[in-house]
């Protein structure tokens, strides 16, 4: 125990701690992107996708509390960094050189909040149901459909997945540096993998609002939870 409070006391630590659990993250957002593309084939797809996971409560539950627990990591190292970095440097430099930087290292800070603010909003708008107009359980293709058919409903989550693009075009670079699967480059700008990871995640989830926009995904028949799943639920909540 005290190796492990050594460990998460020293900068190192809380940078790897980062590194780890924004990997998780990545793995994350990848697998809820393809989930997310089912809407293309339609309401009964994205309907049996919702039977998938609530058959599979334990393993999604247990899933759910690991991404829970990662992502309250990654913030508090992330602000616990950033305390450390102005306790070392209260005043600012009255000259600075100019260094190797981007935009999404610039906005990486912002970028979170921003993020953290959207997965309340996601989790209370898509999950629970709890500001969503017309929320019907186990039928989310009318969920997503109606739900995102609010022009600035549908311009967060666009704002959200640009700040998702940015934090992970920067976060997997320096993920990768600081597990030491990278070694420093003579171009430290060309960052191909991050790139690619960055457009592909933003560009998946973007297309979803913007489809539901253009009225690409048909207006469907609201479905009703069947006695079965009725059943179901209510076994699950005991």
């Amino acid at each position: 125990m005290y190796a492990l409070s050594r460990f998460w006391q020293s900068t190192i630590g809380k940078k790897i701690v980062m590194a780890v659990t924004g990997i998780i993250g990545i793995l994350f957002v990848l697998g809820h992107m393809s989930g997310n593309f089912l809407m293309f084939r339609g309401q009964g797809a994205m309907h049996d996708y919702a039977l998938l996971l609530r058959t599979s409560m334990p393993l999604l539950w247990a899933i759910r509390v690991g991404l829970l627990c990662a992502v309250a990591l990654h913030a508090v190292a992330a602000y616990q960094l950033t305390m450390i970095s102005r306790a070392a440097r209260p005043d600012a430099y009255a000259v600075r050189r100019p260094q190797v930087t981007t935009f999404a290292a610039k906005t990486i800070r912002w970028g979170g909040v921003l993020l953290l603010v959207f997965i309340v909003f996601h989790i209370l708008h898509m999950t629970l149901g709890t500001v969503h107009p017309q929320f019907t359980h186990l039928d989310p293709y009318n969920n997503v459909r109606t739900g995102l058919a609010n022009p600035a409903v549908a311009a967060f989550y666009i704002l959200a997945m640009a700040a998702l693009g940015l934090h992970l075009f920067h976060g997997t670079w320096a993920a990768v540096r600081t597990l030491g699967a990278a070694r420093p480059a003579a171009q430290p700008l060309k960052r191909t993998l991050a790139l690619v990871l960055a457009i592909v995640v933003a560009g998946g989830f973007i297309a979803i609002p913007v489809a539901s926009l253009a009225g690409l995904f048909p207006e469907a028949p609201a479905l009703q939870e069947s006695a079965a799943e009725t059943t179901t639920a209510a076994a699950e909540t005991h």
